[in-house]
């Protein structure tokens, strides 16, 4: 089933607070918290730049989330 598509609101919720987190459940907890999409990206992926309210994005290294941030 596709995403229902959001509001332009993100969640009230910090990126720092994942920061650390095992991978699976920072992307389980941020959709539980309202992020759509979650992204999980290794170190120094190349990615787009564009802002996508909504989104979250982690850089995870052996397993854990090292950096989040919005968009």
């Amino acid at each position: 089933m596709a995403p229902i598509p959001s509001s332009g609101k993100e969640p009230d919720d910090s990126p720092d607070g994942y920061v650390g987190l095992e991978a699976g459940r920072a992307e389980r907890l941020a959709r539980e918290r309202g992020w759509s999409p979650v992204r999980s990206l290794p170190p120094g992926a190349i990615i787009t730049l564009e802002y996508r309210v909504g989104r979250l994005n982690f850089e995870v290294a052996d397993g854990r989330v090292r950096r989040c941030w919005k968009g």
